[in-house]
């Protein structure tokens, strides 16, 4: 699962949950511009509830927190960095499934992919990582700052 899509590919990454690290970063990138912690803080490696989970239903149990704390998601940027397999194809599909689960238009979602040019473990195909900034502004806020 990437981007909350699943991809057909030889190898896979090994997680606690679904192991999917777009979301993951994506939901990182949300608490912290909330202020309301990062993710193994409200779901905890150690806690077998979560084991094989979900990230996009994570992401949304995100996004009604972020709503209980009076925050909406103006919008998000995310990078994954991997050399394979080849993940552009999948960016629209990505960016539609991950702005229904946070209930935003999928012109506020952007997905970029990338490589690391061979360099270190992500340029071997080791692994994968991805990067995520997002923008919450109050709920009670309209358009502008």
């Amino acid at each position: 699962m990437l981007g909350g899509v699943e991809i057909s590919f030889d190898r896979g990454l090994d997680g606690h949950s679904d192991a999917d690290v777009l979301v993951h970063a994506i939901i990182d990138a949300l608490l912290g511009a909330a202020g309301l912690g990062d993710i193994g803080t409200h779901f905890p490696s150690s806690d077998p509830k979560y084991r094989d989970v979900s990230s996009i239903a994570l992401l949304r149990q995100i996004s009604a927190l972020l709503q209980a704390h009076g925050w909406r998601v103006d919008n998000i940027d995310a990078t994954i960095v991997a050399e394979e397999p080849r993940l552009s194809p999948f960016v629209p599909q990505m960016r539609q499934v991950i702005s229904e689960a946070l209930g935003i238009s999928v012109g506020q979602v952007g997905v970029k992919s990338t490589t690391a040019k061979g360099l270190g473990f992500l340029g071997q195909g080791e692994g994968m990582a991805a990067h995520a900034v997002a923008l919450v502004k109050e709920a009670t806020q309209e358009g502008g700052d």
